[in-house]
């Protein structure tokens, strides 16, 4: 017998991305009975691509969901759960972060009661986040009570303005893998199933991320959508499968790419062709090749530019230190800061700065028919 389920529920950009935000308490505690609701929430699985029958649009940017309560933690306002779904698959992955989303969980955390600031004007909210493990600190302004979201603060990726919103991620290395380097090293050779191999630095900083070189893929780097055929992608996706491996995330390539599509994460970086620019890259999202650049994968490319070794410093003709990056995407580019330091003969990440903007798109309830 068919079940009719309403979930109050919140639709939400942030930055480049767009999710569904849930407080924890309006969800069945049940894991398994969960999951079920927000796919078919979203309209997954879709053998057709598109989540038509739910609130999805066929495009992995948008097929995501977060999930807030709040912390059991004393140094933290909200506990932050980020869920990428499947599109063609019954599946959520719930093995890492959205850097994009978490400019929103301010603002959702602000208009659902879970944080009530106390006064006016500027206003830090203390985020632990729960897939990884890491704290974020999310700058904004408070008017009457309520988050700012409007603005003429401007991301390239998103047409329209809004208010600037400043994340701090707090040491955020090691959340997926356990350290910065998995294997010890800024740069490591990939053995694909073809027997090719490939140079790729893997770094776990924002989430788990293997970077490798456009040319070695005979790319120039400034490639569309349109450009990545099969084959690349069958490429791309068994140099990400294998990095995972390499970097203790899954036994075999296989279980890879069955069990944990959304990360690592994948990028091919290429030299700067534009002023102003340090490198170019472009970013692989649930094998699909995203429209900018996602928010935690500008994280640990921000972390590589920084050390000595890696392709990313390689890529921008030296170590972008006490500075921030300017790197370059396919919708423009995006400017931010990694400020590492040395402990011992190991590099660490004290914390990665960026600016968002995110805003509320409309509240209320999702119906779900579930059996």
């Amino acid at each position: 017998m068919t079940t009719l389920h309403s979930l109050k529920a919140t639709l939400m950009r942030g930055g480049t991305s767009k999710g569904l935000f849930f407080r924890a308490d309006s969800l069945p505690a049940d894991t398994e009975t969960r999951d079920r609701l927000l796919l078919r929430a979203l309209g997954s699985p879709d053998p057709h691509g598109l989540q038509i029958d739910g609130l999805g649009t066929g495009i992995s940017s948008t097929s995501k969901i977060v999930i807030l309560s709040p912390s059991q933690r004393p140094d933290c306002d909200v506990d932050y759960l980020f869920g990428h779904v499947a599109i063609g698959e019954p599946l959520i992955d719930w093995s890492g972060n959205c850097g994009n989303l978490t400019a929103a969980v301010p603002l959702f955390a602000v208009a659902s009661g879970l944080v009530a600031p106390d006064k006016d004007g500027p206003f830090t909210v203390h985020i632990w986040q729960a897939n990884i493990g890491k704290r974020i600190h999310a700058e904004i302004n408070i008017e009457r009570g309520q988050a700012v979201w409007h603005g003429d603060y401007r991301i390239d990726g998103v047409a329209f303005p809004g208010a600037p919103i400043r994340l701090h991620f707090l040491d955020p290395a090691g959340g997926g893998a356990g350290a910065l380097f998995p294997t010890g090293n800024p740069c490591d050779t990939l053995l694909l199933p073809d027997g090719t191999t490939l140079a790729a630095t893997l770094i776990d900083a924002g989430n788990p991320t293997v970077f490798v070189r456009a040319a070695d893929l005979g790319l120039s780097g400034y490639e569309s959508a349109a450009h990545l055929d099969a084959k690349l992608h069958q490429t791309l996706e068994w140099a990400r499968a294998a990095g995972a491996v390499a970097m203790g995330l899954a036994p075999d390539i296989t279980s890879a790419s069955r069990e944990r599509p959304a990360t690592p994460k994948i990028s091919f970086l290429s030299s700067a062709r534009a002023t102003g620019y340090d490198l170019n890259g472009r970013i692989l999202s649930m094998g699909r090749l995203h429209h900018a650049f996602t928010g935690t994968g500008a994280i640990a490319l921000a972390a590589a530019s920084a050390i000595d070794g890696t392709l990313a410093s390689e890529m921008a003709g030296g170590v972008i230190r006490g500075r921030e990056l300017n790197f370059s995407h396919a919708s423009g580019g995006q400017a931010l800061e990694a400020r590492v330091s040395r402990n011992g003969d190991a590099w660490q990440v004290d914390e990665v700065v960026m600016t968002r903007t995110a805003r509320p798109l409309m509240s209320g309830e999702v119906w779900v028919p579930l059996d």
